[in-house]
């Protein structure tokens, strides 16, 4: 790609850039000016010479697209919007002021932005989804360029994602690593070592360039370079200075995450000085290239309804991999991403179906989600992201960024608690309720049985934000008919009677054990209501209080999880402001142990007769 802006405009807008952010921290009197001016010449190359992208559309599908991970040189990245037009200059000022969109690190609050970034280490991830997506699913010659710091290359999750990116030999995506140096509070392992940048990069097959990252000419022809280059992935090793341009605070320590304060007219009168080109600048944004399909992701239903019998026994792991397939079958752009549990988790049905619609993303489970929060912004794909349940807790903040990302991701977890038995504490995800419940906007789903799990997946496929779905490793009894009803926060009664003492709510296989137990306890004339939640959040407040003042307020929650965040104190949440409920929760009360399913079960008291005495218990109080 040739030079279209000329070089000194390119300085220039590089210097406006390093002027509106110390203008912006210093309004905000908060703010990284300094970071943000290490990468100004890597942002005015790219936005007014290499990125082909339409101002008036930011978020056109057709468009190159630019991930900001190192998010906390956001004031740049606002600065280089405000220089073509998209942004007022007199908003930039309010930067990190309450009710701006301009907020402290990007979010998709602004129409430029498809990831929220700023928790170091994630957005590559990001980028890959993205560029995995435009590759193989739009089929389209737009890039992804994804900008990170000397820093966060620190982070694991940095280096999974360098990895696939390779694998996938997604040509497509440009990294540009801002090598400034300096962290927050000292120095970088690695400072300007680029020559250790380069081999690390190119051991994992990557083509890699080392250029002075404030030369506008150098970064010109390394853009270009990157964008020749096909079979791999390129990787742009900029060297460049915290503070730069900045008299007396350029490439110092003590300066990182603070407005210039005193000093702020002296360095913008210095930077002032700089500009050679005083009116409007002249410069030229490159167009898209090609268009990207229209698709719609909207309204995906099972192509065919569950078909099981009643009494038939069924994981509904088992069923996540057939609703899959019969989604996939519905709509093309159903996707599913697991960390090689496939055969486990059930995945690898929609594999089987169709290999160009399941994306293998080896153990590295952080970078799994992040690609998945990638691969589904700007509505391109619906993801699916399984796992064993506890494993997604290694990537805990990769989910609750893609919740502030504004994403539709949906998590499957499997092996959930004890009843997965002889593997032990280590792969029973006790705590993934509570985790998820914990997300902003979340839904969480518990599906009873495998027509409930189906029916779960087709939710979520049109369900907003992040949802999670837990399946069970053993197999369970299909209770519902193939034709039941389920909406998102409604109950449903599967036992009752006109003279029931206490409401049971179970889930999984406590509910199973909760049926027996109910089945049980009929023989001797006591009532027992079971209701199966169907999703943990929302919570069917109203079901739940209703059914409860129909068996005298008592309530007894069994679960498969840890006490904490778990069913029971969901259910307490519930019925908080009502007057005369007693709750009785029974959960995992701490590590478990390994043994077969029925035995762990029966140890930590989660079987039926266990639960008999528990009902008793409860109406004796």
């Amino acid at each position: 790609m040739p030079l279209v802006t000329d070089a000194q405009v390119l300085k220039d807008l590089a210097t406006r850039i390093r002027i509106l952010s110390v203008k912006s921290t210093s309004a905000a009197n908060s703010g990284h000016p300094t970071t943000s001016s290490s990468a100004a010449e890597i942002l005015s190359v790219l936005f007014f010479n290499t990125m082909r992208y339409t101002t008036c559309s930011p978020k056109d599908i057709s468009s190159d697209r630019f991930v900001l991970s190192k998010g906390h040189a956001a004031p740049a990245l606002y600065a280089a919007w405000v220089e073509n037009g998209v942004i007022p200059e007199a908003e930039l000022l309010k930067l990190r002021q309450l009710g701006s969109d301009l907020e402290g690190h990007p979010t998709p609050r602004l129409n430029f932005i498809d990831v929220g970034t700023g928790s170091l280490g994630q957005g590559l991830s990001n980028a890959a989804g993205m560029a995995y997506v435009t590759k193989n699913y739009d089929n389209i010659d737009a890039r992804i360029y994804c900008l990170i710091g000397d820093g966060e290359c620190a982070e694991g999750s940095i280096w999974e994602a360098i990895q696939f990116i390779s694998y996938y030999n997604l040509d497509n995506l440009v990294l540009i690593i801002d090598v400034n140096r300096l962290g927050q509070s000292e120095p970088t392992a690695l400072g300007h070592d680029l020559e250790s940048y380069k081999s690390r990069l190119a051991a994992f097959g990557w083509n890699s360039l080392a250029v002075d990252g404030h030369n506008v000419e150098d970064l010109v022809k390394a853009f270009d370079t990157a964008s020749a280059t096909k079979g791999k992935p390129t990787a742009i090793i900029a060297k460049t200075f915290k503070g730069r341009d900045f008299p007396d605070i350029e490439d110092k320590e003590g300066w990182h995450g603070k407005p210039l304060g005193k000093e702020t007219e002296r360095v913008l009168e210095h930077l002032e000085g700089l500009l050679v080109n005083k009116g409007k600048l002249k410069f030229t944004i490159p167009k898209p290239i090609t268009k990207a399909p229209a698709i719609s992701i909207e309204n995906i239903k099972l192509a065919s309804p569950p078909n099981y019998k009643l009494g038939q026994c069924l994981a509904t792991r088992n069923a996540y991999g057939t609703a899959l397939v019969k989604l996939a079958k519905s709509n093309p752009r159903v996707i599913a991403l697991d960390g090689d549990m496939k055969n486990s988790t059930f995945s690898e049905d929609l594999k089987k179906f169709d290999n160009t619609k399941y994306i293998e993303c080896f153990i590295a489970e952080q970078n799994m989600v992040g690609v998945a929060i990638g691969a589904a912004c700007r509505d391109r794909t619906v993801a699916f992201v399984s796992t064993f349940g506890a494993f997604l807790a290694r990537a805990y903040d990769q989910i609750r960024m893609g919740a502030i990302s504004q994403s539709n991701v949906n998590f499957v977890g499997s092996h959930c608690g004890v009843s997965i038995g002889e593997d032990g504490a280590s792969q029973m995800g006790l705590e993934d309720i509570s985790m998820f419940r914990s997300i902003p906007g979340s839904t969480v789903f518990y599906p009873a049985d495998a027509v409930a799990a189906e029916r779960a997946i087709e939710l979520a496929a049109n369900t907003p934000g992040i949802t999670f779905t837990r399946t069970n490793r053993p197999a369970t009894k299909i209770i519902y008919p193939n034709d039941q009803e389920f909406q998102v926060g409604k109950s449903n009664v599967l036992m009752s009677t006109t003279n029931d003492k206490v409401l049971f709510i179970g889930g999984g296989v406590t509910l199973m054990e909760g049926l027996k137990a109910a089945e049980e306890l009929a023989t001797q004339k006591i009532g027992v209501r079971v209701l199966d939640l169907f999703t943990i959040k929302p919570i069917d407040q109203e079901g739940i209080i209703k059914n409860a003042k129909e068996c005298g307020g008592r309530i007894l929650v069994v679960e498969d999880h840890y006490p904490e965040g778990g069913i029971g104190e969901a259910v307490l949440t519930a019925v908080s402001e009502e007057r005369d409920m007693y709750v009785k929760k029974v959960a995992v009360p701490r590590v478990p142990r390994s043994g077969t399913p029925a035995q762990v079960l029966d140890y930590y008291g989660l079987t039926a007769k266990h639960i008999v005495n528990y009902v008793l218990e409860v109406i004796k109080n």
